[in-house]
């Protein structure tokens, strides 16, 4: 952790936010007495899905685990929206 008085946080901020940024901890003090603490703002964009975010929003259906019949499966592969792109591989 590195603290600095108010002083030396207006003669430098610039360097300050780049450390903070980096994830160094910075801490501003006035009269000696920690005050704040500079942290970096994250990207709510970027924030890290967490287990049960989306509990309600998705289901799957009953019979999902079961193999699908082989003519709803021909069905599908034929189907020119759904159909894998470039050529059909055989088994």
């Amino acid at each position: 952790m590195r603290q600095v008085n108010v002083h030396q946080a207006k003669t430098s901020l610039s360097l300050l936010l780049l450390k903070a940024e980096a994830g160094e901890d910075i801490v501003i003090a006035r009269n000696g007495k920690p005050s704040v603490r500079l942290v970096p703002v994250r990207d709510a964009s970027k924030k890290r899905a967490k287990f049960g975010d989306m509990k309600g929003k998705i289901w799957f259906a009953h019979d999902a685990h079961l193999p699908m019949p082989n003519a709803e499966a021909e069905q599908l592969l034929n189907d020119p929206l759904l159909a894998p792109k470039g050529p059909r591989r055989r088994r």
